[in-house]
């Protein structure tokens, strides 16, 4: 008994060593610039930068975030894909989790990582604060990896509108829509924080092994990037490590991520075109801006030709695919308590302006914020019927596992996040011929 304590007791005294509090002060301020190359405009960033630096820090680290609130209005951070077990007061909803930091306040944010690590993003969440830029990538790495690799390399992509968010927003409140559709303005496709067709070339070194962490910052667009004459084979999804999975590019809906091998190829004779596509199903499509293709290099040397894409339908392709990819760890199917459907439904007002909603009811702002609601009401805050009925309230009890049925008869795709959890994907298909596999 005394041995197995003093080994218990030396194991966790090795890991508190090495893990660290990381820790970082962020002035979230308004800035000045041209991130797209022409349109100069104010946006936010921190400590008067922007694009924001990317987060780094190791497994079992403890990522303290000092933030100063300098807007005029409130804001709040929400790291994105971590579970926030039992601090979900850090996960940024302002009124549903926390209340948001007033103008002039401070904040401060701490992240525990010791349960995850991958590719996430932390981002604004109160009044769309993301869009105007407060966006960055949050890299939690391994102590260990199954994966072997020589370099890494983060690449975020973006959607970035030449006016800011609530600017567009009155377009959706004075109804200027055309054919029930935004025609407020198109967004340029931002690559690691600027303008995708003026970024720096991605350097390769023959024969080495690249991790290629790529995260969709965006806000509405979807992403696609591929490489020329590369394959890609994907070993994480979402903060999840994934069995690996050979594909030619990826396609990436706003807020997710994939990590992916890339190996460099044996020769210097050539250099070879990248391309990130940025796309929206739901704004009218325009020639050379809606989807807009945008086109980068990666060089082996610096004066060799480049060669550029073969003549290829997508279908010719291969893609990641929800079902193909498949969870590392394995772990078999979990046993349902419960069954909530959540089906994707359109509504339109008499002018045709179009809004979505996840469940059976429009989801509209309550006068009493949830937050408030569950804090004030006691044992009453565990019934569903006291939260507004517009906001869709379910309760839930803890440790169930939900099944959550989502349907989507439209033909515009939607990416489902859930706040602080992961989830196994048993099944989807068309029209209810589902197809089912190993969960994501």
């Amino acid at each position: 008994m005394n041995v197995c304590f003093l080994f218990i007791f030396v194991v966790f005294s090795l890991r508190s060593c090495f893990a660290k509090r990381v820790e970082l002060n962020w002035s979230v301020e308004y800035v000045y610039g041209a991130r797209d190359g022409s349109n100069y405009r104010r946006s936010i960033g921190v400590n008067g930068a922007t694009p924001i630096p990317a987060v780094h820090v190791m497994q079992g680290d403890t990522l303290v975030l000092n933030v100063h609130n300098k807007l005029d209005v409130a804001t709040s951070l929400h790291p994105h894909g971590i579970y926030n077990n039992g601090t979900n007061y850090f996960d940024g909803p302002d009124m549903v989790t926390e209340c948001g930091i007033p103008p002039g306040e401070s904040f401060t944010y701490e992240i525990n990582t010791a349960a995850q690590s991958g590719t996430f993003w932390i981002h604004g969440h109160t009044r769309h604060a993301d869009v105007d830029g407060l966006r960055t990538a949050f890299i939690i790495h391994s102590n260990k990896t199954s994966v072997d690799y020589d370099e890494e390399l983060v690449i975020t992509l973006e959607d970035w509108f030449s006016q800011e968010f609530l600017v567009r927003m009155e377009y959706v409140d004075n109804h200027k829509y055309d054919n029930g559709r935004i025609s407020a303005n198109y967004a340029t496709g931002l690559f690691n924080g600027y303008n995708a067709n003026r970024t720096a070339p991605i350097k390769f070194r023959p024969g080495k092994r690249y991790r290629l962490r790529v995260i969709s910052m965006a806000a509405y667009n979807w992403s696609v990037f591929r490489i020329s004459g590369h394959k890609m084979t994907v070993i994480e999804a979402d903060g999840v490590r994934s069995m690996p999975l050979e594909v030619d590019g990826l396609n990436l809906g706003p807020g997710q991520r994939n990590s992916v091998i890339v190996t460099a190829l044996n020769s210097t004779d050539f250099n070879y075109a990248f391309e990130f596509i940025s796309t929206a199903s739901t704004v009218n499509f325009q020639e050379d801006k809606l989807p807009k293709s945008y086109k980068g290099v990666v060089e082996y040397q610096e004066s060799a030709p480049i060669k550029g894409f073969p003549e290829q339908s997508n279908k010719e392709m291969i893609w990641p695919d929800d079902m193909a990819l498949q969870a590392d760890d394995r772990q078999p199917w979990l046993t349902v308590d419960r069954t909530i459907d959540l089906p994707v439904t359109l509504y339109s007002d008499p002018l045709r302006v179009t809004f979505w909603s996840l469940g059976k009811t429009l989801y509209q702002p309550t006068i009493v914020p949830t937050l408030y609601t569950a804090m004030s009401m006691g044992e009453l805050a565990f019934n569903e019927s006291v939260y507004a009925p517009q906001t869709n309230a379910y309760v839930l009890r803890h440790l169930e596992v939900v099944e959550f049925v989502i349907s989507n008869p439209f033909i515009n795709g939607h990416t489902f996040h859930m706040h602080g959890h992961d989830f196994q994907v048993t099944e989807a298909g068309p029209c209810g011929k589902a197809t089912g596999g190993y969960p994501e």
